[in-house]
């Protein structure tokens, strides 16, 4: 049977509308981030985005009240790097209850040499993942406070052929910037699914969804200056890429689904309809090594010490 078989006919132009609702969208100022937040508007609900840079965060709310007519849309400044930053950025909200948060931003490093966080972790595994992990326990009590709150995971294509060294994953041993960051955003993955699973366990109205944006690149970007500016020549040159990849525009739409959608379902992974790289969103299997309890398991409990978060879910070991 299709996975999708039973699924209602889903409109990437035509989003449901969320007004009342409040989403918190992280490096939502640039990239695949703006995108869902310029989206996510778009349903009349209140947006709020999370980014470590002021001015690039007040470009892109700018931009997105440009673009949507009321739009509410505001920022809040968060520095995934910093753990001892997260519990202001989340005082700073100012709400009571948060339907939603994307966890996007990310970092990712083309060369050596390794970098650390304020903390001393890698910083990609230490942004990435470890910051997201710290955000979600200081989020709980406002999604909790929600009817029927989402923490969406923005993986990535990247972790789909990696697999996590539980010995060394601060790649202190054996430094490669795009292992590393695969591996990252395969730890947020894992991070995800385990969450769901220890969610249902608890009774928690809260669900855990993943998605991911298949093959999304700048060049087949739509323009948004000052955020993004896509040259005629970036144009031209990635029109044969455009027959397998996408834009970061398109790169959003898994992730807006599963914010919007209804008929999303917690532990559920959202990627691009063609090959998982490309089109609209769909659900798709669950990545077969993401199943590895005892992996996941050892990932939450190494994340709990290194970043001193408790999620107040011990309970659901598999």
């Amino acid at each position: 049977m299709s996975l999708t078989s039973s699924t209602p006919r889903w409109d990437v132009h035509r989003l449901p509308g969320a007004i009342g609702r409040l989403f918190l969208v992280t490096g939502g100022n640039a990239g695949i981030g703006y995108f869902v937040a310029e989206q996510l508007s778009a349903t009349g609900a209140t947006v709020v985005l999370g980014s470590r840079s002021p001015a690039r965060a007040e470009a892109a709310t700018a931009l997105i009240r440009m673009r949507v007519p009321g739009a509410r849309v505001r920022a809040v400044r968060l520095d995934l790097a910093d753990l001892s930053s997260i519990g202001t950025a989340v005082e700073s909200l100012g709400v009571e209850h948060l339907d939603a948060v994307v966890h996007n931003a990310g970092v990712a490093l083309d060369d050596p040499p390794r970098e650390e966080t304020v903390d001393g972790h890698e910083l990609m595994f230490g942004t990435n993942h470890l910051g997201h992990f710290a955000l979600t326990h200081a989020l709980m009590p406002l999604l909790a406070a929600a009817p029927a709150a989402r923490v969406v995971t923005m993986g990535s294509f990247a972790a789909k052929s990696e697999r996590l060294d539980l010995d060394d994953l601060q790649s202190r041993k054996d430094y490669r910037p795009k292992r590393t960051y695969g591996r990252s955003k395969l730890a947020q993955m894992y991070f995800g699914v385990e969450l769901d699973r220890r969610l249902r366990a608890a009774g928690s109205t809260v669900s855990s969804v993943l998605a991911h944006p298949g093959g999304a690149l700048d060049s087949l970007t739509p323009s948004r200056p000052p955020v993004h500016v896509r040259t005629t020549g970036a144009r031209l040159g990635a029109a044969p890429a455009a027959l397998l990849l996408q834009g970061k525009d398109a790169g959003a739409w898994p992730a807006v689904r599963a914010v919007l959608d209804p008929a999303v379902c917690g532990g559920e992974l959202w990627g691009p309809r063609v090959l998982g790289l490309r089109g609209e969103p769909r659900r798709e299997a669950v990545w077969g090594h993401l199943a590895d309890r005892s992996v996941a398991a050892r990932l939450w409990d190494v994340s709990c010490d290194l970043t001193g978060a408790d999620l107040g879910l011990s309970c659901g070991r598999g």
